[in-house]
């Protein structure tokens, strides 16, 4: 299991925030490790919504299918991500706050199968990505 969490503060409003990051095809706007990111299906971003993001970890690309679990405008939106390799829960809390919004990220990563024993690298490996994904978003957001 890896886990990386941190925080950030943007002069967008609550709203504004949970908007754009509910929609977990931005993550190629702002994560500099996805190179693409798709939404699956129509109608509105909700529980059930699915997107489709396509990777580059550890020198390989992959695609991860991710799924709302949890959606609470403007509060809370988690996604559950999954692969033959991996599981991902990615859950982004917003507080709104004097002059805009902290946005909380807390991602829980966990290997499948024999490559569990891979859990300490995982987590080396997530913090150097969450920092290049954290700064991606702090740019975009006061973009």
């Amino acid at each position: 299991m890896a886990r990386y969490k941190a925080s950030l503060e943007s002069s967008r409003a609550p709203d504004a925030a949970f908007a754009y990051l509910s929609d977990f095809s931005s993550t190629q706007e702002w994560d500099p490790n996805v190179a693409e990111a798709e939404r699956i299906g129509d109608g509105p971003i909700g529980d059930g919504t699915e997107f489709r993001l396509f990777t580059s970890f550890a020198g390989r690309k992959s695609s991860i299918t991710y799924r709302v679990v949890e959606f609470d405008p403007p509060h809370a939106v988690t996604f559950r991500g999954e692969n033959a390799v991996v599981t991902s829960l990615d859950r982004i809390t917003f507080e709104a706050i004097d002059g805009g919004t902290r946005i909380v990220y807390d991602a829980d990563l966990r290997l499948k199968g024999v490559l569990r024993i891979g859990g300490p690298l995982l987590q080396l490996a997530l913090n150097r990505l969450g920092r290049q994904a954290l700064d991606g978003l702090r740019e975009t957001l006061e973009a």
